[in-house]
């Protein structure tokens, strides 16, 4: 075949994708036009994938999970595509998130930073360029942090949508990333989050102590079959855990901080005075 770029799939992540993806089209004897019709992308982009010209995304590998008939399969894309940005995310992470995505129920308690969920664009941007400043992550695993993160996002608009429950340290609105245009888009974000119908927001403020229960994040999922799940982060590790003895102690914490922190009404009107400058 003229122009036909071979890949060695174990050069990269990326080209091993590339090349399962060409061979799975291949042992169909679909072109690249065919599995277009069937994954509802053009074959251009398919093209840049098989070259590795073009990173998949999320979407992209559930499309071709679907075209495949390997959804729910232990040999998914889906799953493929998460392993290559293990190197910019945490150890459980990425797992996480694919449970997030089914999740009809979310918990997030988050300290320091906006959980990801209730992210601008412009604030995931400033905090991938602070790990890129110290050294911590490469450009291009900057540029998956925050590809990742819309993909994350995306995942979660949705019929019906999740119940999201969030409930942010003071530390979160206090600490500034990314400068005041980006702050203040950020705290336009958090209102806009507290005004959705399936949304419930609050502010866990300093004044609570030690009667606050969580140091670091913790995110909380109920799934469609009522199982429960938790994720929890050190500072070089992510934990993902199903077992109850351990996530239902979490969820009751989780159910206190509720009731302890500001009210709905109350973390609106902390974020409306950071914004005006009288807070």
């Amino acid at each position: 075949m003229v122009n036909r770029k071979e890949l060695d799939p174990e050069s990269s992540p990326r080209a091993a994708f590339g090349a399962r993806l060409r061979s799975s089209r291949e042992a169909r004897g679909w072109k690249q036009e065919d599995l277009s019709l069937h994954m509802g992308i053009s074959s251009g982009h398919i093209s840049g994938v098989e070259t590795t010209r073009k990173m998949p995304s999320l979407r992209f590998a559930k499309a071709a999970d679907m075209a495949f008939g390997v959804t729910d399969t232990a040999a998914t894309f889906e799953r493929q595509w998460r392993e290559m940005h293990q190197g910019s995310l945490l150890e459980g992470f990425p797992e996480y998130v694919g449970y997030e995505g089914r999740a009809v129920e979310i918990r997030l308690f988050e300290s320091g930073v906006i959980p990801g969920p209730l992210q601008t664009r412009e604030y995931a941007c400033a905090l991938a360029d602070c790990a890129l400043q110290r050294g911590d992550i490469t450009p291009e695993q900057a540029a998956e942090r925050v590809d990742f993160l819309i993909e994350r996002q995306a995942a979660l608009v949705r019929t019906p949508p999740p119940v999201l429950f969030a409930v942010l340290d003071e530390s979160c609105i206090r600490s500034p990333i990314g400068g005041p245009d980006v702050m203040a888009a950020q705290f336009a974000r958090l209102i806009e989050f507290a005004e959705q119908p399936n949304t419930a927001f609050q502010i866990a403020p300093f004044a609570m102590g030690g009667r606050k229960p969580f140091r670091r994040l913790v995110h909380l999922l109920t799934l469609s079959d009522r199982s429960l799940m938790s994720y929890v982060e050190s500072q070089t590790h992510g934990y993902l855990d199903r077992e109850l003895s351990s996530v239902v102690p979490l969820m009751r914490n989780y159910h206190q901080l509720q009731v302890e922190a500001a009210s709905q009404a109350q973390s609106v009107d902390m974020i409306e005075q950071l914004r005006k400058g009288t807070m």
